[in-house]
């Protein structure tokens, strides 16, 4: 007797940015002849790598951060920025701090201010450990970039909360999409701020897009009872070109869940992410990853594995 095939278990997550990664899985008429392939849990981005790690999950969209010598990344798809992704935020406090060369400036408005000698004043940091990657970009962004080293505090994504108790709040992903649009609530209990973006912070420095996240899976759980690597690879390239050209179901999908206006939501697909692992974005997954290893952040990874 033939046994029944077994489905891979899908490490997901529940943000709006994987969304059109999503579709097929998710949406008529194809999400039914995948689900006996396809068993989808969601959960947040570092907890899809760690279930992935420790085999409770087959497939996942992990943070690259978390990648491994083991996990096999799924070429093509990506979620990715090829500048500002608006979901990473880092939320720096204005005070009298300031260095001198700068002094002349807290008369200005937040973004006239000179980001570097904005964030040598910060020495602790409220951070969203939603995803590794966010938090690995912003050491490199610290320890790399400007040579210090402030308190990483794992906090709630609270914006308010979190600026009340460190010089800077690092918000990753929807959460960060929300306090953008309460800056001037936020602003107005804790002061004037400067809103740095990761990802702008990341291209600006390296010229590169910001990777975020990849499709990895466990070789070892594609066999004859799941799905070929072909048919993965066909899988979820169709459905992220389904998902690119269902935006605007997805923003009617998306508008009740999340407090923002469907024209920012709509915005934030198509101008703020990328979704197409391409050379460029192979070449920052690479320096990403060399840069981690080079402040003792992560393990090197010079030869990611590829499905």
């Amino acid at each position: 007797m033939t046994s029944k095939p077994s489905p891979l278990r899908v490490a997901a997550i529940d943000f709006l940015n994987p969304a059109p990664l999503m579709w097929d899985l998710e949406h008529p008429p194809l999400a039914a002849r995948l689900a006996p392939h396809y068993e989808l849990h969601y959960t947040a981005p570092a907890e899809c790598a760690a279930n992935l790690l420790a085999a409770r999950a087959d497939l996942g969209l992990i943070p690259i951060a978390a990648l491994t010598p083991e996990l096999a990344i799924v070429p093509g798809l990506t979620i990715a920025s090829l500048d500002e992704v608006r979901s990473i935020q880092l939320v720096v406090k204005l005070n009298a701090k300031l260095p001198a060369a700068a002094l002349d400036q807290e008369v200005q408005e937040p973004e006239a201010q000179e980001p570097d000698a904005v964030l040598r004043t910060v020495r602790t940091i409220a951070a969203d450990t939603a995803s590794r990657s966010s938090l690995a970009y912003t050491h490199i962004l610290f320890r790399k970039f400007l040579g210090i080293e402030p308190e990483f505090r794992p906090a709630p994504a609270d914006p308010i909360a979190m600026l009340q108790t460190a010089d800077a709040a690092l918000l990753i992903g929807d959460p960060a999409l929300l306090a953008l649009e309460s800056r001037t609530e936020i602003e107005r209990q804790i002061g004037p701020c400067l809103w740095i973006d990761i990802a702008h912070q990341w291209r600006t420095r390296t010229g590169l897009p910001w990777v975020a996240a990849v499709w990895a899976v466990r070789p070892e759980s594609l066999g004859p009872h799941t799905r070929t690597a072909a048919q993965l690879i066909d899988d979820l390239t169709q459905s992220r070109d389904h998902g690119l050209t269902h935006i605007d179901d997805l923003v009617r999908e998306w508008t009740p869940r999340i407090a923002l206006a469907p024209a920012a939501i709509h915005a934030y697909l198509t101008d703020n992410i990328h979704y197409h692992l391409d050379p460029a974005c192979l070449e920052a997954l690479h320096l990403f990853r060399r840069y981690a290893a080079e402040i003792d952040l992560l393990p090197p990874l010079p030869n990611p594995l590829f499905l």
